[in-house]
């Protein structure tokens, strides 16, 4: 019981303890971002609240979450749509200075979606969700993404940085 009083807190406080335990004890978190892929051709974005820059989808994987299922569900958080297919892996990106809030694995991995459906979940997160053409998509995705998305789009060996 010596965690009850921590269920009291509002979702965003421990979201915010989380981050910091996190930045205390030091070590690389394993996330998953999705080259997502609209039924008409079109990559899905999000544009992200801390930094105001369009990024992919995605996030940390939880404890006992397969990374199936970590994309699956930060999609759906994100971005309000469900993944229809998952398909290959683009990359695994492990540069320490691509995320400033800490030291990240991420695995970049293509899937087909549906449009999405709901507004994101985090709304404080999450300010805009958009699928892009092609010729469209910005240049600048935050933590560095753009080079993720050159990768899935290439469609060539996976990318291990």
């Amino acid at each position: 019981m010596p965690l009850a009083p921590l269920a009291r807190l509002p979702k965003s406080a421990l979201a915010i303890l989380y981050e910091a335990a996190r930045h205390i004890l030091r070590r690389p978190v394993v996330a998953v971002c999705a080259a997502a892929r609209t039924p008409d051709g079109r990559w899905l974005l999000i544009r992200r609240a801390d930094t105001g820059t369009w990024a992919l989808p995605g996030g940390t994987l939880e404890w006992g979450e397969t990374l199936a299922t970590c994309l699956a569900r930060e999609v759906l958080e994100e971005a309000g749509a469900r993944v229809r297919a998952i398909g290959r892996v683009v990359g695994v990106y492990s540069r320490p200075d691509r995320d400033p809030r800490f030291h990240s694995v991420t695995i970049v991995v293509t899937c087909d979606v549906e449009e999405p459906h709901r507004a994101p979940l985090h709304a404080i997160e999450v300010l805009e969700v958009r699928a892009f053409a092609d010729d469209e998509t910005p240049r600048d995705l935050a933590m560095g993404q753009a080079d993720m998305l050159d990768a899935a789009r290439a469609g060539g060996p996976t990318v291990f940085e």
